[in-house]
C-alpha cells in the first residue's frame, strides 16, 4: 500500500474511528450549572447554559425511537451503536448549541452526533436496513463516508457530542455548524457494559438557526497521537506482548483498530513496524489552509495523566491553547479561548499526551483488566490521545 493511499486510510479513520472516541466539550471553560447533561461538544459558549433562544433561533429535539438494550458485540465489554434520526429540515440551517442528553449515565461512555448530508443518506439508510434491530454496530465511525477526504482542515462530521463534565453549551453568536437540507443525523453511543445492561433512551436539544443568518462555518479537527504504552516492568502477561495486545484490540473491534494502531504511528512520523514505547506521545498536524482556533478540549481513557495542544511549538509564534496538568476523565469540558487564535498555512498544532500504567493500581473499572500493552483502542479500558480544535475559515469575498 503506497503512502498516499496509507494517508487517506488513515484520515478516514482518524474521523470516524475516534469514538471519542473523543468526547469532551468545546464550551466555555467555567462549570455549567446544566443538571441535564455532563458534557457537550462544540461550544465556544458566550451563552451561559439553559440560555433563551436568540433571534430567529428554533429548538429541535432528537431521540432514539425505541430504548435500546447494549450488547458487547465481540468479547469486550464494550458496545458501539449507531441510530439514524431525522431532523426533517427541508431548509439548510446553522446548529448554534446542543444539550446531549445521556439516558443511562451509568452506562454511556460518550456521544458524539455526526452529520450526514443528502448525498450520503441513501448510504445510511442502507446500513440501518441491512442490521438486526434498532440501529447498527459501528466500532470505528458511524460507517457512512467522510468528507474529510476532500475537506483541506479534514474537519470531523460532527454536531457535537456528550462525555463527563460539561452541560449544555450555546455556540458564540457569531458561528454556527452548518447543516444542510434533506440532513441526517446519527447519534452514536459507545455503552460501557463494565456495570451490567439496561435498556437506554438517549436524546439531544438541538438550537437551530436559518441557513441565511450571518454566521461563519465551525468546524472541528481532530488531532490524534498514538498510544504506546508498555507494561510495567514489574508486571508481565501475555498481552504484555505488543503484537498480542493489538491482535486482541482488533479482534474486539474490528480490523479497522488494528489498521488505525499503525496508522497513527505513519501518521505522526513513528515506525509501524518498529514503534517506540513511551509514556508520552506526540503528534504534529502542519496546517495547508488559514483558520481561526475558537476552541479546544483533549481526550484520554483512564491511563491519562495530562494533555496538550500548542500551537508552533519551539518557534517564535508559539502558544499553547490547551494544557491539562492533571487529567480528568470526569471533567473533559473543553476551553473557548479568550483571543482566538490565528493559524496560516505552514503553521504546526501538535498534542501531547503523559499516561501512566501504574494508576492501573487507583482506578476501579481497572481493578480486573489483565496487564497489557496499551495501543489506541475504542474501549473504556483501552486508550486514545486526542487534541479536539474547533475553527473557523476565513470568509470568502
Amino acid at each position: 500500500m503506497n503512502a498516499r493511499r496509507i494517508g487517506a486510510l488513515v484520515a478516514a479513520l482518524v474521523v470516524g474511528a475516534l469514538a471519542l472516541v473523543a468526547c469532551g466539550d468545546a464550551g466555555s471553560d467555567r462549570a455549567s450549572t446544566s443538571t441535564k447533561a455532563d458534557a457537550h461538544h462544540h461550544s465556544t459558549a458566550d451563552a451561559p447554559p439553559g440560555a433563551p433562544l436568540r433571534n430567529g433561533e428554533r429548538f429541535l429535539d432528537l431521540t432514539m425511537p425505541q430504548p435500546y438494550k447494549p450488547k458487547a458485540p465481540t468479547t469486550g465489554t464494550d458496545d458501539y451503536r449507531c441510530f439514524l434520526l431525522d431532523p426533517h429540515l427541508a431548509d439548510p440551517a446553522f446548529v448554534t448549541g446542543l444539550d446531549v442528553l445521556p439516558g443511562r449515565r451509568d452506562l454511556v461512555h460518550h456521544v458524539i452526533l455526526f452529520r450526514v448530508g443528502p448525498d450520503e443518506v441513501a448510504a445510511a439508510k442502507t446500513q440501518d436496513a441491512d442490521a438486526q434491530g434498532q440501529g447498527w454496530t459501528c466500532f470505528g465511525g458511524a460507517g457512512v463516508a467522510s468528507e474529510a477526504a476532500t475537506n483541506p482542515l479534514e474537519s470531523a462530521p460532527w454536531l457535537g457530542a456528550w462525555a463527563p463534565g460539561g452541560g449544555e453549551r450555546v455556540l458564540a453568536k457569531d458561528v454556527g455548524i452548518p447543516l444542510e437540507a434533506g440532513s441526517r443525523i446519527i447519534m452514536q453511543v459507545h455503552y460501557n457494559l463494565l456495570e451490567g445492561s439496561h435498556p437506554d433512551t438517549s436524546s439531544a436539544r438541538l438550537r437551530l438557526a436559518p441557513g441565511t443568518a450571518d454566521l461563519d462555518p465551525l468546524e472541528t479537527m481532530l488531532l490524534p497521537a498514538p498510544v504506546e504504552l508498555a507494561c510495567r516492568s514489574a508486571k508481565s502477561g501475555p498481552l504484555c506482548d505488543r503484537d498480542a495486545a493489538v491482535r486482541d484490540v482488533s479482534t474486539r473491534f474490528g480490523g479497522q483498530s488494528g489498521l488505525m494502531v499503525a496508522g497513527l504511528q505513519f501518521l505522526c512520523g513513528g515506525d509501524p513496524d518498529d514503534p517506540k514505547a513511551s509514556p508520552v506521545q506526540t503528534c504534529d498536524r502542519t496546517m495547508r489552509v488559514a483558520a481561526t482556533v475558537r476552541a479546544v478540549a483533549g481526550h484520554m481513557h483512564l491511563l491519562g495523566r495530562s494533555i496538550s495542544v500548542t500551537l508552533n511549538p519551539g518557534k517564535p509564534r508559539e502558544r499553547v491553547l490547551l494544557d491539562v496538568p492533571v487529567w480528568d476523565f470526569d471533567d473533559q469540558g473543553a476551553k473557548s479561548l479568550a483571543k482566538p487564535a490565528k493559524i496560516r498555512p505552514g503553521d504546526v498544532l501538535r498534542v501531547t499526551c503523559r499516561h501512566d500504567q501504574a494508576l492501573r493500581d487507583d482506578v476501579p473499572e481497572l481493578e480486573d483488566a489483565p496487564e497489557r500493552y496499551v495501543v489506541w483502542g475504542e474501549g473504556t479500558t483501552d486508550e486514545m490521545c486526542l487534541g479536539i480544535v474547533m475553527v473557523t475559515e476565513p470568509r470568502k469575498n
